[in-house]
């Protein structure tokens, strides 16, 4: 595996190289950058057979944020990126990361960072296999005549019935045996679903699962609080009635989702 450093703490620099030796002695680190103009001028000059597997970056750098790194030469290499502050984790999902790991950095999450990073490349060339089968899927679906997904829910609100687009609906709850949907303007209504029912019926782009009584959309995430990077906290928008983390067992599928 053929890695690049986007770094400029000679002590972090130092940490890194050091993990990954441990890690696995035949990764072969091809560049040591401390800027974001170097960065960019090294990332140009590489041919494509030349482009590293994968990127080690801190967020914060020398003369300003990694972030213009990508957006200047729209770079699609993935990304695990390394940083002293946690408030970046929405932006840095949306990026084509990998993984998020905070400063120092721990063994275990980096081997668990890259441990990812291949099975998410083993993934990517079974859904490359796959991709036919579901073009043909969707364009039967199109010439059906038929949405592929809801795109309104209907509820009663006392002797009333209303019909609520979904582009309307930030989230979807389940509490005490009643499924909820809470619109933008922060309305609590019931929904006569399941929320496995709601998930199925709704763009798997738009809306994820984060644990057996939350299914949110992604405009309502204000933030996202990371604990050791293993512990996601999000703060929804309107504020939702309970703390919703996201369950261990779905962290990965929903940082990938991010980064769509």
């Amino acid at each position: 595996m053929n890695v690049v450093i986007v770094e400029d703490e000679s002590l972090s620099i130092q940490r890194l190289e050091r993990l990954l030796n441990e890690y696995d002695p035949t990764i072969q680190v091809m560049g040591l950058i401390p800027s974001v103009a170097k960065a960019i001028e090294w990332f140009q000059k590489q041919s494509p057979a030349q482009q590293p597997d994968l990127v080690f970056m801190d967020i914060h750098l020398e003369d300003g944020s990694a972030f213009r790194i990508i957006e200047k030469i729209n770079l699609l290499i993935p990304i695990i990126f390394t940083t002293a502050y946690n408030s970046y984790a929405i932006q840095a999902f949306k990026a084509n990361s990998i993984d998020y790991l905070l400063k120092p950095i721990d063994e275990a999450e980096l081997t668990a960072a890259i441990d990812k990073f291949k099975w998410t490349q083993q993934r990517q060339e079974s859904v490359v296999a796959e991709q036919a089968n579901w073009s043909s899927l969707l364009s039967w679906r199109e010439g059906s005549g038929k949405a592929p997904f809801k795109d309104r829910f209907m509820v009663t609100v006392g002797p009333k019935v209303k019909s609520i687009e979904v582009s309307q609906i930030s989230y979807f709850f389940y509490e005490e045996k009643t499924t909820y949907l809470t619109t933008k303007d922060g309305q609590n209504l019931v929904v006569e679903y399941s929320l496995d029912k709601i998930a199925s019926l709704l763009n798997p782009h738009e809306f994820f699962r984060v644990n057996r009584a939350y299914l949110v959309s992604l405009a309502s995430i204000g933030s996202i609080h990371t604990y050791s990077g293993s512990k996601f906290k999000l703060e929804l928008q309107p504020s939702a009635r309970h703390e919703v983390f996201v369950s261990p067992d779905r962290l990965s599928d929903f940082k990938i989702w991010l980064g769509k």
